[in-house]
């Protein structure tokens, strides 16, 4: 676990270094104070040596002011550290999560992947950052003042060596408990923005309903049980702070009763005591720090268990090493015996052969639940086949890389996501670099551009969450200008116009008319009226190919397409 954290500190080592060393000096300013102290008293003051003393104490105050700087070269660069130690995480995080397949996101909810990104990895950064400059300083002045002690009066030093052991236990016992109540919270919390983010997002279909009572209940039982988590995580903590302040407490009483004996009996004098004294201050702050880095390392390990165990997560729709780009010159499609499950449970789809010419308009029809979509879904190879292959232009897709197969093949689909950006930005999302020239171009021929001049800042206008401010006729527009950039040589539509009024159907429809010119074009749809005029039909149910051919055929064999036709 550690070796994964550790890897993320090397680009940033200089600011690594720099903050340890601030923390070297810091920890020797803090040793260094008792010893002169004890030094002043014993040869200074008795030989009225006043101005030795003095130019002593100004010494030790300008030992003071570097440890300030020190303390501020700590603060601001360790954080600093801390924040791209961060960065880079929340970025390799972010990457992983685009290199996993839809089956990932098909089991995850967003709340809680949004959860991984940035709570857990707030609790890493005060990890890193905060983790080796404590351990630091408190090592070295524990270590230092019980060398010291020992070295003034071994007899004594031996109540704090007794004491800290006892405390080092406690603190190890009290981390696991945290840690492992940490967890809990972190997973009670990722629920909690997992429940919000659901909520949110469904919040007019909640106005709809009016049911507004209802999402409250949802979201209480979900706070509830964080409060229950975050309960049992405070109770841990108490005890351990309660212990900790105990343990501070009878230190400083532990060295003066047990100090004023050793006077008394004439071992020791007042000098060596008040320079005792002086060290358990000195060593009391490390073990506060140490006690406040037990609840760092518990939220910090936390966050970091959960880090490891998504990054462990594979994506299961894998490249072959050497995996080639696809180069699609014809755009030929072929299943051959196809058979697909999801988690291997259920056979969607059943040994499927079919052969989509290049340029041809192959429309697949068929009941909700037959297989149509899955079938479209594995020609990007978002999924993996789980027996035969399909191959374009003679190439099995899965000898090529994922992103060449997605690069020569677009999809549209009844959901179209519109990003929270501008119109120009969403529809340049098919074609990154495109220039606005070539965006006006796509629009125009998607049908939009009149839409968009009409708008108030035009290719300029802000569109609001999953595109709020557009209709869904013109977020449909958005998602074909995209392909028009994207010029891909396959194309997928994908129930693309089931979500849209009939006469704003029409319109989209000559949209794809002109959009699929020139290129292989699969459409799924339940309109019959949409494909009628596709070169191939082919009926889909219970994963099976049960007809093909074309509407007039199909229709003359009186078979399930004159049926679905009928009905």
């Amino acid at each position: 676990m550690f070796k994964t954290l550790f890897s993320y500190f090397k680009p940033h080592k200089k600011i690594f270094m720099a903050d340890m060393f601030c923390a070297f000096m810091v920890a020797a300013v803090d040793l260094a104070f008792p010893l002169v102290s004890r030094r002043a008293m014993y040869d200074l003051l008795p030989e009225n040596k006043y101005r030795a003393f003095f130019a002593v104490m100004a010494i030790v105050a300008i030992a003071y002011l570097l440890r300030a700087f020190a303390q501020f070269i700590m603060t601001y660069w360790g954080h600093t550290f801390g924040v791209r130690v961060e960065a880079d995480i929340r970025r390799d995080l972010f990457y992983h999560f685009q290199e996993l397949d839809f089956e990932f996101y098909d089991k995850n909810r967003t709340g809680n992947l949004m959860n991984r990104l940035t709570g857990d990895l707030f609790e890493i950064t005060e990890l890193s950052h905060h983790g080796p400059e404590d351990v630091l300083i408190s090592t070295l002045t524990i270590i230092g003042s019980l060398i010291f002690m020992f070295w003034m009066e071994w007899r004594l030093a031996l109540v704090i060596a007794i004491l800290l052991p006892i405390f080092i236990l406690l603190v190890i016992k009290n981390r696991r408990s945290m840690s492992e109540a940490s967890v809990n919270v972190k997973k009670r919390m990722a629920d909690i923005n997992s429940e919000i983010e659901s909520r949110l997002s469904g919040v007019r279909t909640s106005k709809a309903f009016a049911n507004e009572e209802v999402d409250r209940d949802h979201f209480d039982d979900s706070n509830e049980l964080f409060k229950g988590a975050k309960k049992e995580y405070y109770r841990t903590m108490g005890r351990f702070m309660a212990s900790q302040e105990f343990f501070m407490g009878i230190m400083p009483v532990a060295v003066i009763a047990f100090g004023g004996w050793l006077i008394m009996e004439g071992r020791m004098n007042y000098i060596d005591l008040i320079t005792f004294t002086l060290f358990v201050s000195t060593f009391v702050t490390p073990i506060r720090k140490l006690s406040n880095f037990a609840e760092i390392f518990a939220s910090g390990t936390a966050g970091l268990k959960r880090f490891i165990e998504i990054m462990a997560v594979k994506p299961v729709v894998i490249e072959k090493e050497g995996a080639k780009p696809l180069e699609v010159t014809k755009g030929e499609v072929k299943l051959e015996n196809v058979s697909f499950s999801y988690n291997d449970v259920k056979e969607v789809l059943k040994g499927i052969d079919l052969d989509i010419r290049p340029g041809e308009t192959v429309a697949i029809v068929g009941h909700s639940g037959g297989g149509k979509t899955t079938l479209c879904q594995l020609i990007p190879r978002f999924y993996d086949v789980t027996g035969g292959r399909i191959t374009i232009d003679g190439t099995d897709i899965r000898d090529v890389t994922k992103s060449s197969i997605r690069q020569n093949v677009g999809i549209v689909q009844q959901d179209v996501f519109i990003f929270a950006d501008t119109i120009l930005e969403n529809i340049r999302y098919g074609k990154p670099d495109a220039t606005y020239e070539e965006v006006v171009r796509a629009a125009k021929r998607a049908e939009i551009y009149d839409d968009i001049m009409a708008m108030p800042d035009q290719f300029e206008t802000y569109v609001g969450e999953r595109g709020t401010k557009l209709s869904g006729g013109q977020k449909q527009r958005v998602s074909i200008a995209r392909i028009f950039l994207k010029d891909p040589k396959i194309l997928i539509l994908d129930e693309a116009t089931s979500a849209l009024d009939t006469i704003t159907e029409e319109h989209i429809q000559e949209s794809f008319e002109e959009l699929a010119k020139g290129r292989t074009t699969i459409v799924i749809a339940h309109r019959l009226s949409t494909v009628q005029d596709a070169d191939r039909i082919v009926v889909v149910e219970d994963g099976l190919i049960v007809e093909e051919g074309t509407h007039e055929e199909l229709l003359a064999k009186n078979g399930e397409y004159a049926k679905l036709y009928n009905a």
